[in-house]
């Protein structure tokens, strides 16, 4: 069968066809669920778990306000079927949508290239005119001694898990290892965190990496710099065998999730077949139109890897779909800092240069951190470890980095998003408007303040 347009991926893919391609015929391949990773298995079920899990912890700490508050049993069942209730129609009614429109066909299965824009699904060879390459990323599983012989969960199947661990034991110390650890500490379990690096959460700006690694370990038994041994079942426990620099070490749990990093699906689809370069890493290389290096195929969001985050991806699908409409008009790939947040606890928002990336890059620049407790909301937080890090250019006047560790710290580094990406100065930002008093955002405002005074001070 011969088409217009294949798209391969139902996530973010999804939303390339729409009225203007009506007389287009169009195949969308899924090999799961429509909605990608996203819907069923990534941000949206992993935040409705992360809600719950702060209801309850907010009821925990309820003391600290003067206020008598205790937790009843956590009813995961319930939990659960308020999640997937949601979820799983939505995913359906998706799939059910694009079947009943007469010029698109879905093909459920795994696709794989058979030469220049021609592809096999479920024994079936299909060709098009056009390929969108929207196949998404995979857990990465490392060669870890017994690891195959023990029953252990990726963030795919942990997020449906019909109960909860008594104890839960993490390898990796990224955002899925943290925002999962967080989940379930919240709820009831015991968690332990295994993570090879001496900090959790490295990607992110030093000072917020060791504020936050210094936070966690008040909740989760913390092994850092640790290397995995062997994996091995004793009983109803799973066993992980580490050593650290402090010698050799069993951890012991019911429940082991294998968070160390997610890959490209390219080599799934055999897209060198195609003609589609990949790098080193695995990722499919785009220009910046969103084409690969074969004529007529596209690609976007975690296959292509330059950012693992759902509203690039949506980013990167809006320019595709217009270039496939206008190919005389072409469109470029977002290339401005990508915002970012990890919903753990305390929560993390950022965007920008690291401080470390600033000097690596031999980049001009000041750094100054503002602490929560210096706001009046703050004080109402009874807040003593969260901050906002601001990185300004002197020659510039603009800001280079945001970094933000604390509750809301997802909403506050929005009006920083707002500001690289309009291209306003810091002055602008912290006098060009007003902000509620006492809202949390004068945070912001009083860091953008002492940024300028610390720009201010540096010698001519």
């Amino acid at each position: 069968m011969h088409f217009d347009l294949i798209i391969i991926g139902a996530g973010s893919g999804n939303t390339i066809p729409g009225p203007e391609m009506d007389g287009w015929r169009i195949a969308i391949v899924e090999r799961d669920r429509f909605g990608g990773t996203c819907l069923n298995r990534g941000c949206i079920p992993s935040k409705m778990l992360i809600y719950a899990a702060e209801v309850r912890q907010i009821v925990k700490e309820a003391g600290r306000f003067g206020i008598g508050a205790t937790v009843g049993p956590v009813d995961w069942d319930g939990i659960l079927q308020r999640v997937y209730g949601r979820i799983d129609p939505i995913a359906e009614s998706g799939a059910a949508y694009r079947r009943s429109l007469p010029n698109v066909t879905v093909f459920h299965g795994d696709a794989r290239f058979t030469g220049e824009r021609t592809l096999t699904v479920g024994g079936e060879e299909i060709s098009g005119d056009r390929i969108v390459l929207a196949a998404g990323a995979r857990t990465f599983v490392p060669p870890i001694p017994g690891l195959a012989d023990v029953p252990f969960h990726t963030s795919d199947s942990l997020l449906r898990i019909d109960h909860l661990p008594r104890h839960l034991v993490v390898l990796g110390g990224g955002f899925i290892a943290t925002e999962l650890g967080h989940v379930f500490e919240s709820l009831g379990s015991e968690v332990t965190i295994i993570n090879r690096g001496a900090a959790l959460l490295q990607q992110e700006d030093a000072d917020v990496s060791r504020r936050f690694t210094e936070v966690a370990a008040e909740r989760f038994d913390l092994v850092l710099g640790a290397s995995v041994d062997e994996v091995r079942q004793d009983g109803e426990d799973i066993v992980v065998r580490v050593h650290t620099a402090d010698g050799e070490r069993e951890v012991r749990g019911d429940t082991l999730l294998v968070a160390t990093g997610r890959v490209p699906n390219g080599d799934q689809l055999d897209v060198a077949v195609a003609g589609v370069a990949l790098d080193d890493k695995g990722r499919v290389l785009t220009d910046a139109h969103g084409c690969t290096s074969a004529p007529g195929i596209y690609a976007l969001g975690d296959i292509v890897g330059r950012h693992q985050l759902k509203h690039m991806a949506n980013s990167d699908a809006r320019v595709i779909r217009h270039n496939l409409l206008h190919p005389d008009d072409l469109a470029q790939i977002d290339e401005r800092p990508a915002p970012h947040a990890v919903f753990t606890s305390p929560q993390i928002g950022a965007i920008g240069l690291t401080e470390a990336e600033a000097v690596a890059q031999g980049i001009a620049h000041v750094a100054i951190i503002h602490d929560y407790s210096s706001s009046a909301f703050g004080w109402a937080l009874e807040d003593t470890t969260s901050f906002v890090k601001l990185i300004g250019s002197p020659e510039t006047g603009r800001l280079l980095g945001a970094h933000v560790i604390g509750p809301q710290a997802s909403v506050l580094v929005q009006l920083l998003v707002q500001g690289m990406h309009l291209g306003n100065t810091i002055e602008e930002l912290a006098r060009g408007q007003i902000y509620i008093h006492p809202a949390l955002t004068e945070v912001v405002e009083q860091g953008l303040l002492k940024l300028l005074d610390a720009m201010a001070a540096q010698p001519a």
